[in-house]
């Protein structure tokens, strides 16, 4: 393996927002043994209504941030980064990177009018189509986030246990209230059997609370990566993942 995507020194040219988020994620990096892999980085974002307050006290633009940070350790060009902003279907397909990063999710979101309800498999699906038209056939972390479950439960599962025959792992992040039932959805996603409903686990849950940006650089970036190598691991044996 080789070093980070990205250096130091570009970061501090071209993103110095990001240098300390930059050097964060590569100590986290390396404590999951993660230190010189390449791999897609995907960032869903949920755009449903009760979302709104997330967009506006800046919590969803720090996640783009934390998320471009860590995607420069692991993505060549730029550490570019597709987002996904969804609701009741996909509300947008745009891109992220290191040129221009300020503020960019934020004035995105303003753009894209009536706030819907929650589809994950609408998300899923883009996700999946954007990876397969890409022509990669490295493996992809989505880091997916929502504030709640799905309008289509169903239709979510069956989808993650389709999508674990290719190389992506989706991260669910949920934000809002830690102990609301909203996220018993994703609680059961994250522990859906192997192989009874899915040829290997391919997700990860964890919960940023009700206030997001208080959750610290190290630990989202640990939280984020934590199932991350398992996954590798597991796919690489069933030969998903090639590299």
């Amino acid at each position: 393996m080789t070093g980070s995507a990205i250096d130091l020194r570009k970061i501090e040219e071209t993103a110095p927002a990001l240098v300390s988020l930059y050097k964060s994620a590569g100590v986290s990096l390396r404590k999951h043994g993660l230190e010189g892999w390449r791999a897609a980085v995907y960032l869903v974002l949920d755009y449903s209504g009760s979302m709104r307050p997330y967009y506006q006290d800046g919590s969803v633009q720090a996640l783009a941030d934390q998320v471009l940070g860590l995607s420069a350790h692991l993505v060549d060009d730029d550490a570019r980064v597709p987002v996904v902003f969804f609701s009741t279907e996909v509300d947008a397909l745009e891109e992220i990177s290191l040129t221009g990063h300020v503020g960019r999710v934020t004035t995105i979101a303003a753009g894209l009018g009536h706030m819907g309800k929650t589809s994950y498999h609408a998300a899923m699906d883009a996700v999946i189509d954007h990876y397969l038209d890409s022509g990669s056939a490295a493996p992809a972390l989505v880091v997916f986030q929502t504030d709640g479950g799905p309008v289509n439960k169903l239709a979510a599962e069956k989808y993650l246990c389709k999508a674990a025959r290719l190389p992506l792992f989706w991260q669910f992040v949920g934000f809002g209230n830690t102990r609301s039932s909203q996220f018993d959805f994703l609680r059961r996603l994250d522990e859906l059997p192997v192989p009874q409903k899915r040829v290997v686990d391919n997700a990860g849950y964890f919960h940023a609370g009700p206030d997001p940006r208080a959750v610290t650089d190290s630990e989202l970036y640990d939280r984020l990566l934590s199932e991350f190598p398992a996954w590798l691991a597991a796919a690489r044996t069933a030969g998903i993942v090639r590299a």
